[in-house]
């Protein structure tokens, strides 16, 4: 687990002006990573950091030949088309070119030329999926989610026996994740009416967002060789904002007896961003179940995870339709939630189940953490909760109403992190709008 250090500083302030803002979710305390080239060029896809407004374009800077040691390792393997090579490299070198780029990046910095010949505005950059992502799996660790949904098909026990044991993931398509800022279609598929003799091949009528966070895996392990959970946050190398959108007409006739399928393969919207864990390290919190409830078996126990494995991240949905766009209004937050409210399970939990039958990750592979919705009605992170399955719209200030999503919808993920004592920092933004159906 991260622990903190001087790149956590909250005085510590940039060369790079942008960055000392208030506003910024890339102040110098995080710098998180992602895969961009120029707009509209022709250039190779390269590794960079975000500080501000600005990219460290890391190609450069190995070229430059900026830092050496293990920093100069990580430079040369993020300057690659993808992260995979640095993340596969491990805790100790992610954390020499933190410590690197950060005090590269800090006022008085003997490095600051150098650097300043390798940044490019974010504004005149474009972004691809940062990761080769080999495999995907979605959990639904969100359990205030899990409980609304349950209601809609179970009021009298919405919770499986299982889900407070165990948690639940299965294993999706990587093919189809996507980079915010790419739009998708509306998906078509099989949907079965309450009162049809069979079904139809048409155009989903339920689709709906899913607000979550991805967890990018960093260091793999071996097949049959378990990740123990004093172990498991040394092999992710950070969190993403993650739009794993779901037709939910497809999933109700698809989904038994084996689970979703067409219903959630069709596109997965991941933030250009990557946050390492170790810019996450301020923002823990203590991960506690509530009175009654199991305590997780041995192997899903530690004492850090007890202490410090929840981490403290506001999320917000913001949905802009095409009236809104139209006469110029801005897209409206329709959801708030807080990931170490809303998840049942730790980021470390999901990497020790996942691999506890001896399951080997790779790295890029990619979790999804499922639905984080908070306690509360308007913190659902899902239309499926906020319309209660489609029966209440919610009503937008200018007047538009949703039940699920039309074509032109635009939907945009944000977090930030925020403590007293700390910087705070962000995760960029995550964003796609529906495009009509194909057919």
């Amino acid at each position: 687990m991260s622990t903190l250090n001087e790149t956590h500083d909250p005085f510590l302030r940039s060369w790079v002006e942008s960055a000392n803002r208030e506003d910024t979710d890339f102040p110098i305390q995080n710098l998180p990573f992602a895969v961009f080239r120029r707009q509209d060029s022709a250039e190779a896809w390269r590794g960079g950091v975000a500080i501000g407004d600005q990219i460290v374009d890391l190609a450069a800077v190995a070229a430059r030949g900026v830092f050496s040691g293990e920093a100069g390792l990580a430079v040369q393997a993020g300057a690659q088309d993808r992260l995979n090579v640095l993340m596969a490299m491990g805790l100790v070198v992610w954390a020499a070119l933190r410590l690197a780029l950060s005090r590269g990046l800090r006022e008085g910095s003997v490095q600051q030329s150098a650097l300043q010949a390798c940044l490019v505005p974010q504004a005149q950059a474009e972004f691809d999926v940062p990761v080769r992502v080999g495999d995907y799996t979605d959990f639904y660790v969100g359990i205030h989610h899990a409980t609304s949904v349950g209601k809609l098909f179970r009021p009298d026990s919405p919770l499986l026996a299982n889900y407070k044991w165990v948690p639940i993931g299965y294993h999706g398509r990587a093919s189809t994740i996507v980079v915010s800022g790419q739009p998708f279609r509306r998906p078509q598929g099989q949907l079965m009416a309450p009162d049809a003799a069979q079904p139809v091949l048409a155009p989903t009528k339920r689709l709906d967002f899913e607000l979550e966070l991805g967890v990018f895996i960093g260091k793999g392990n071996a097949v049959g060789q378990p990740i123990a959970m004093s172990d498991a946050e040394s092999h992710v190398f950070g969190l993403t904002l993650f739009n794993d959108w779901s037709a939910r007409d497809v999933q109700a006739w698809e989904y038994q007896p084996l689970g979703p399928f067409l219903s959630k393969n069709f596109a997965s919207t991941v933030s250009p961003w990557i946050v390492t864990m170790d810019a996450l390290a301020p923002f823990r919190r203590p991960f506690a179940r509530v009175d009654g409830d199991p305590d997780p078996l041995p192997y899903l126990d530690s004492p850090d995870n007890r202490a410090a494995g929840a981490i403290d991240i506001a999320l917000e949905v913001l949905l802009q339709t095409p009236k809104m766009r139209k006469t110029g209004k801005p897209a409206q937050c329709i959801s708030r939630s807080r990931f170490a409210d809303a998840a049942y399970w730790t980021v470390a939990q999901m990497v020790t189940h996942h691999t506890v039958n001896g399951c080997a990750l790779s790295s890029g592979d990619l979790l999804g953490t499922g639905t984080l919705s908070g306690a509360r009605p308007e913190e659902a992170g899902s239309l499926l909760e906020l319309t209660h399955g489609g029966k209440k719209p919610i009503t937008l200030p200018n007047g538009d109403q949703r039940t699920f999503l039309e074509d032109g919808d635009i939907v945009t993920l944000t977090g930030r992190c925020h403590k007293a004592g700390f910087k705070p920092l962000g995760f960029g933004l995550c964003t796609a709008e529906v495009l009509p159906s194909v057919v």
